[in-house]
């Protein structure tokens, strides 16, 4: 009796586990779904004609046709507001990672009195709202000319991104054991040769989760974007695109077309390197 009614506890207890797995499992399919449903949305939109997605707005695309991206390439001005949206996206995140990059190798392994302050300052930095500094940003580039122009978005990014970019980088380098800092300056390295050669390529998943996550934010501001450059041909991606929604607000394929181009350069450079991503999300996590 006691053997029998022991096995029957060991059933009802593995039967409450697989209940209990199958229910998380569930939830996350649930959470999955919700989550890739507006992406759905967009490709589906993005491949009907203007008539059927006026007669089926939510359905399936019976019959798909890429009318609408056709369209938004070769009769819109798209390529070059992509081709502004890189030029400043990838000037962007590559002036602030510099300056960042010194700027934590000082902080962590140099020996200046104030870095603390510095640090603390930076972290401070990155608390105050971009949207206080448009007006005084937008008055100084009406003075230097430079409205309209890439370079005064490229500037006020770069400014904002470097708080963020010194604190991250900052708490990855301190993972960095000193002994090999101090094994190259033996050799005679000097501080740029050191940062270059050991903690450059042992920061490589953290340099990668820092250029994505910057390189997204910088991609899809349209603030500052919309404030500073309102010639048509000086517009990045996203504002150019926000101009469709009331311009095109009757072709939704056409605007949801243009939304679908937008995000599949993230969508790659995402995967491009995904390992990193999470290795680099993760690391110093203990320090």
């Amino acid at each position: 009796m006691g053997a029998a009614a022991g096995g029957g506890d060991v059933k009802r207890a593995t039967g409450g586990r697989v209940v209990g797995l199958l229910a998380k499992h569930a939830f996350l399919v649930i959470i999955c779904l919700a989550a890739l449903y507006p992406l759905w949305f967009i490709v589906s939109t993005a491949l009907k004609s203007n008539a059927a997605y006026q007669l089926n707005p939510t359905g399936f695309p019976t019959h798909p046709s890429f009318g609408a991206l056709r369209s938004i390439v070769v009769d819109q001005p798209l390529p070059r507001w992509m081709l502004n949206s890189f030029l400043v996206t990838i000037s962007s995140v590559a002036v602030s990672t510099l300056i960042a990059l010194l700027a934590a190798y000082a902080i962590v392994f140099g020996s200046f009195r104030g870095h603390k302050i510095f640090l603390s300052t930076s972290v401070a930095l990155m608390v105050v709202p971009p949207v206080t500094l448009l007006v005084p940003m937008f008055v100084f580039m009406v003075d230097r000319g430079w409205v309209n122009h890439l370079q005064s978005v490229i500037i006020f990014y770069s400014g904002l991104l470097v708080p963020f970019a010194i604190f991250f980088l900052t708490n990855f380098f301190r993972t960095v054991p000193h002994e090999l800092i101090e094994a190259a300056s033996v050799e005679g390295a000097g501080p740029f040769t050191v940062l270059r050669r050991v903690v450059m390529p042992l920061s490589g998943a953290a340099g990668f989760t820092l250029v994505v996550v910057q390189a997204i934010w910088v991609w899809n501001e349209l603030l500052i974007a919309l404030v500073f450059l309102q010639d048509e041909s000086a517009r990045t991606l996203m504002s150019g695109l926000a101009q469709f929604q009331g311009r095109y607000s009757t072709n939704q394929p056409l605007v949801l077309a243009g939304a679908l181009v937008s995000i599949a350069p993230v969508v790659l450079l995402y995967l491009s390197g995904q390992r990193f991503f999470v290795r680099g999300l993760t690391a110093g996590i203990g320090k």
